[in-house]
């Protein structure tokens, strides 16, 4: 699976003259495929392995058939748990008719004309992009690569074409009783012109491999502990590298000592960079322990020195008055004055790191003989990271040649607009002779204290129903550090508003007649970045915690008082409709224990999710949770069912535990899984995920089962305590209440 390839740079074959290429290793099939509308199509190319030199077709999905009958689908996007390697090859595998243990896949080299991501037009990934901007551009990949197959054996068996069937990798002739594998015809198929027509794809009441669960591909290799990181690549002379970081964001090395530190057995170098002081030893022990023995006196005279304490009043300050204006209909003011009752409250949501299993590191080699530069790293942004490190080493992008491996989480770590950490491996190597390939270790310290947070977050709402009940007016200010102000992804911003520090309530589903909806995008020196669900992790919090209340105000059902707001908006009623069945197909709720619920739209899917908690020595123990998901086409299911545990896992550690706090100087108090704490098996509880059945074309998965489980479980806890948790992690809050 860690197979990669490289892109050669050759004046692409024109779509009308492109034939299909032999090689030793097999049957590359290149697809052309024309560009559609509604970013539903794409187009594919022959890419090689470093053995079969001498094959390059444009653009951007790819199929490689060998002799030995197996099917290798490279792979666009990063491989860090979500599924694609095995979602992607589905896609195509169903089309071709290939038999599932046929399927092999490789991420695809860096290249964003043949590998971009439709979704947003560099090669990468995120925002659970992955299968939606994918799912018609590899089932083209497939439909395109069983055709030729079908033609190879058509011209062969001197029969129409028509005649001929593909079934679990089998190519059959019914009439004469002919058959032959993928990998007997690759050769002739590799001799055929590529289809005239794009072939018609499959009515989803023919699909035999999409919706069912398809074992991962990538499970065995990691399972055997064969699959590759980054952490196991070794390379002969390669040094292991670790950097001294500022203690406050901004900060610079004023001056350091490093006599202590090069004493250190297995030191070989030490060396300043921007980022910080950088330590080169013959392996990671000597690395740190050279890096501890260093003396460093810090410059952070423009470092962002305020605390959190500081910088919460700051954005509470802030949120007394609207802000830039993201959404704005009727004359709140005028309802929330003439309401019958109304409610306001204040949130606030603190930074958080991404903590995944597996952190930053790069290996970089800088050619002695030529200007190509090898970087083997999990890249989710290839494109950037590919730009940035040429400009570091002052070359062209296609000189840079990325190895994307496989990588244990990321949860948007890994894919930063400014290739932060790419650079900094890229300058570390530099400072080095060339030829000396080094590999950049960030540790777990490295990590939690090295910023790229989601950033905090204040949220101040005032809402109103009138002597009906109905919900009249509704005023939300957000406040937050824009994450993509000074980025390439910079336009995004329109008129004062990124996008992702408002979605989730800009477009809220529930209609409410008077609707405000504001931001005041804020400025620190704390870098921040996505995370997972981006603004989606504090906005279902904010709007589900507090429809519920305005609910409860009212004294409506939880459900059935959503169910009045979601009429225009039948795939919310829907997946709220089938949690709540679920729960009370489950039984009653036990004497002790109390449920909440929480419905949010993110990445074009939906969900609903309905948590069952008790109070644990006054703390919430999740016991079940139940959780329905829309996310149109299931590819896989069980791939599916992952990532909404794995998401409802992932946000329920953060809204209980999990916060990144500066202290007085600006510095990081947190800084290992004992001060920033993880979700234990214990605490996870059991989760039944029940797919929607459709037919519409995919959406996203990897994101969307982080939202609604914050609130489910607050909403629960309220019912069961009267406790209104606004502030979070849970338990800092549950501790000042203790206290007060």
């Amino acid at each position: 699976m860690s197979q990669q390839a490289t892109s050669h740079d050759k004046k692409p074959i024109k779509p009308e003259r492109r034939r299909f290429l032999q090689s030793s290793a097999g049957l590359l099939i290149g697809v052309y495929l024309p560009v559609f509308a509604n970013q539903k199509s794409g187009a594919a190319a022959v890419m090689q392995t470093p053995s079969e030199a001498g094959a390059t077709l444009s653009p951007n999905a790819f199929v490689r058939i060998a002799e030995d009958n197996t099917v290798t689908i490279l792979s666009k996007h990063i491989e860090f748990g979500q599924g694609p390697f095995t979602g992607l090859a589905t896609l195509a595998a169903e089309e071709m008719g290939a038999d599932w243990s046929q399927m092999r896949a490789a991420h695809a080299p860096a290249n964003v004309e043949h590998y971009k991501n439709l979704a947003f037009g560099v090669q990468g990934t995120g925002g659970s992009t992955a299968i939606a901007n994918s799912y018609h551009q590899m089932r083209r990949a497939g439909a395109t690569a069983r055709a030729m197959l079908v033609s190879a054996a058509a011209t062969r068996w001197k029969v129409p074409d028509t005649e001929i069937t593909v079934n679990n990798g089998i190519i059959s002739h019914k009439n004469s009783g002919k058959q032959a594998s993928f990998g007997e015809l690759a050769a002739s198929a590799a001799e055929l012109p590529a289809p005239n027509n794009e072939p018609a794809l499959k009515k989803p009441s023919e699909f035999k491999l999409i919706g069912t669960d398809l074992p991962k591909l990538d499970t065995t290799e990691k399972t055997l502990g064969q699959a590759q990181f980054t952490l196991d690549i070794y390379q002969e002379n390669m040094l292991t590298a670790v950097v001294a970081h500022p203690p406050a964001f901004g900060g610079i090395v004023n001056s350091f000592d490093d006599s202590a530190a090069r004493k250190i057995p297995g030191v070989v170098d030490i060396k300043k960079i921007p980022q910080g002081i950088v330590v080169y030893a013959k392996n990671t022990y000597a690395a740190i322990k050279g890096r501890d023995a260093l003396k460093i006196n810090w410059d952070t005279s423009q470092a962002e020195t305020r605390s959190s304490k500081t910088l919460f009043k700051l954005h509470r300050d802030a949120a007394q008055k609207p802000g830039a204006n993201a959404t704005s209909n009727g004359d709140t003011d005028k309802a929330l004055q003439d309401a019958a009752k109304t409610l306001e409250l204040e949130y606030s949501f603190p930074y958080l790191a991404h903590a995944p299993m597996e952190t930053l590191d790069a290996v970089i080699l800088a050619h002695n003989d030529s200007d190509k530069i090898e970087a083997w790293l999990g890249s989710q942004l290839q494109t950037v990271d590919q730009g940035a490190i040429a400009q570091v080493f002052n070359t062209k992008p296609e000189n840079v040649i990325i190895h994307t491996q496989l990588a244990g989480g990321s949860f948007g770590r890994r894919a930063q607009p400014d290739s932060g950490f790419a650079v900094e491996a890229a300058l570390a190597t530099k400072a080095v002779s060339r030829g000396t390939p080094v590999k950049l270790i960030w540790t777990r310290e490295d990590d939690i204290k090295g910023g790229r947070y989601r950033p905090m977050v204040f949220h101040k709402l005032r809402g109103g129903i009138d002597n009906k009940g109905n919900i009249i007016g509704w005023q939300q200010t957000i406040v937050t550090q824009s994450i993509v102000a000074g980025s390439p992804f910079e336009g995004m911003i329109q008129n004062g508003i990124d996008p992702t520090s408002v979605e989730g309530a800009s477009d809220l589903p529930y209609t409410i007649p008077n609707l405000d909806v504001s931001l005041h995008s804020m400025q620190t020196k704390v870098p921040v970045l996505w995370w997972r669900s981006v603004g989606h992790t504090h906005t279902a919090y904010t709007v589900e915690t507090f429809i519920d209340m305005l609910l409860e105000l009212a004294d409506k059902n939880p459900v059935e008082g959503r169910l009045e707001l979601l009429k225009k908006h039948p795939r919310e009623s829907h997946v709220l409709r089938t949690a709540a069945r679920m729960a009370k197909n489950a039984g009653p709720t036990p004497q002790d224990r109390a449920r909440g619920i929480a419905v949010h739209k993110s990445f074009g899917s939906f969900v609903a999710q309905i948590a069952e908690i008790s109070n644990e020595n006054g703390f919430p123990k999740v016991h079940r949770v139940w959780c329905a998901v829309d996310c149109g086409i299931a590819v896989n299911p069980n791939v599916i069912k992952a990532q909404m545990e794995g998401g409802i896992g992932y946000g329920l550690g953060a809204i209980l535990f999990d916060e990144i706090t500066l202290g007085e100087n600006g510095t990081v108090i947190q800084s290992n899984f004992d001060t920033y704490r993880s979700l234990r098996i214990n605490e996870m509880p059991d989760i039944e995920v029940e797919i929607i059945k459709s037919d519409i074309d995919p959406t996203g998965v990897g994101e969307p089962g982080t939202p609604p489980i914050g609130p489910a479980v607050a909403n629960a806890w309220r019912r069961l305590t009267g406790q209104k948790i606004t502030h979070l992690p849970f338990i800092s809050s549950v501790q000042q209440m203790e206290t007060a």
